[in-house]
């Protein structure tokens, strides 16, 4: 949700120890304060998740009254660069809801999430979802909400081409070349700009059987056979052939991709759940299906999740669980998700939603959550690996560019980025 991730405007919360009546982490009554800083993941004041967090914190403290919650929110411009700036000055949160845990866990800073969640709290996280809070499989990284993608096509567009949803590469080249034949200005568009080509990025190697970590040793295998294919096929099958737009995908962003095509001027994109509401606040018709694989279907989707965590520093582990057992209550999950229209992280939330008639929209993004790949967010590296995605992966599909050394470059960056990010951390 970075937005990034969920391409909203966003903002953070974090819970952190004030010092009240001299004491510090104590209310006046002998009782503990814990401050809550969480993403605001709405776009104007009416729909800010302040609103929402105030409200659980009040009923958390009725049930509470010796624990008290303040809320501050902040932006996710921000926000990781004001938590790192806490933790280095001392005064780390207790809580804080942000887009990167692995430092912070390497660094001996953060509680586990068995020391301070229930049983039934911890063990009802997505499957998916936990693993990748996870760091040398111990889970620090809470899922906080989630993501997944689909690709989305113009049914209008793709009417009057006389197509249909595609099922596996071929027809994607087939659609767009039918589209552009059709006088579609940007048959599919593929922003890989430094906006957010990370993404784009993972969905396309994955579509093409690899990804960005070996699963054999969990390296960074950024240039293997599937992924050099993958980008080979882009370049060569639809940015070479015409069927990406007047614009360079290198310098395409995916807000700009997702403007186009809420404006009627894109045929096919990979895009999220708030794609969905833009386009049909647009009036356009539009359809969702999977991202197709190579040859029909893809190995795994890609999921993408917001994290809480919570810091050791106050020492406020039993406080700290109290609250996040209620946060994570189905009612205050059910309540955020269906206010921005994103995935819940726990198997009984899906569930509910499931059962809502009011949610079919968001079930086809559903149905791929529980077979979806994430970052690798458990490697201190991700961020600065990412960063290096963003600046050159648009290279990759270039006329006349080599996909293979373009990927071989950046692989080898990220494993060195890896090898340093251990043994800064004594790995």
């Amino acid at each position: 949700m970075r937005h990034r991730y969920l391409g909203m405007t966003t903002a953070i919360a974090v819970l952190s120890t004030t010092v009240l009546a001299g004491c510090s982490g104590t209310t006046g009554s002998g009782g503990t304060t814990l401050r809550l800083v969480a993403a605001d993941y709405g776009n104007s004041p009416e729909t800010s998740s302040s609103i929402y967090w105030k409200k659980v914190a009040s009923a958390f403290e009725k049930d509470h009254p010796n624990i008290k919650v303040d809320v501050d929110v902040r932006s996710w411009k921000t926000v990781d660069a004001d938590v790192a700036g806490m933790v280095k000055d001392g005064d780390a949160p207790d809580m804080a809801q942000v887009g990167a845990f692995a430092d912070y866990a390497n660094e001996g800073k953060l509680y586990s999430a068995d020391q301070i969640l229930s049983v039934p709290v911890q063990s009802g996280f997505v499957t998916q979802l936990a693993d990748a809070g996870k760091v040398n499989q111990v889970q620090y990284g809470l899922p906080f909400v989630a993501s997944t993608r689909l690709l989305f096509y113009n049914r209008k567009l793709f009417e009057n081409a006389g197509i249909s949803a595609p099922k596996n590469w071929d027809d994607i080249e087939s659609d767009a070349q039918a589209l552009k034949s059709d006088g579609v200005s940007v048959p599919f568009a593929l922003p890989l700009g430094t906006e957010e080509s990370q993404a784009e990025t993972m969905m396309w190697m994955l579509s093409g059987g690899g990804g960005y970590t070996s699963t054999a040793d969990g390296s960074y295998s950024i240039d293997s056979d599937e992924n050099v294919n993958t980008f080979k096929w882009l370049q060569h099958n639809l940015v070479g052939k015409g069927l990406t737009g007047p614009v360079a995908p290198a310098k395409l962003d995916r807000a700009d991709a997702f403007k186009e095509f809420t404006e009627g001027k894109v045929g096919m994109l990979n895009g999220h759940p708030t794609l969905m509401n833009d386009a049909r606040k647009a009036h356009i018709d539009f359809g969702m299906v999977p991202m197709p694989g190579k040859d029909g279907k893809a190995k795994n989707s890609m999921g993408v999740a917001d994290w809480m965590m919570a810091f050791k520093q106050n020492g406020h582990a039993k406080e700290i669980g109290e609250f996040l057992d209620f946060a994570y209550d189905d009612k205050n999950v059910m309540d955020f998700v269906k206010q921005y229209d994103l995935l819940p992280v726990t198997y009984s939330a899906n569930t509910l939603m499931a059962a809502d008639k009011g949610h079919n929209d968001l079930r086809e993004f559903q149905k791929t959550l529980g077979a979806s790949e994430l970052y690798p967010f458990g490697k201190s590296s991700w961020s600065q690996v990412s960063d290096t995605i963003k600046k050159n992966i648009g290279k990759a599909v270039e006329p006349g560019a080599d996909p293979q050394q373009i990927l071989t470059k950046i692989s080898k960056d990220a494993n060195a980025a890896d090898a340093a990010a251990s043994a800064s951390h004594g790995k």
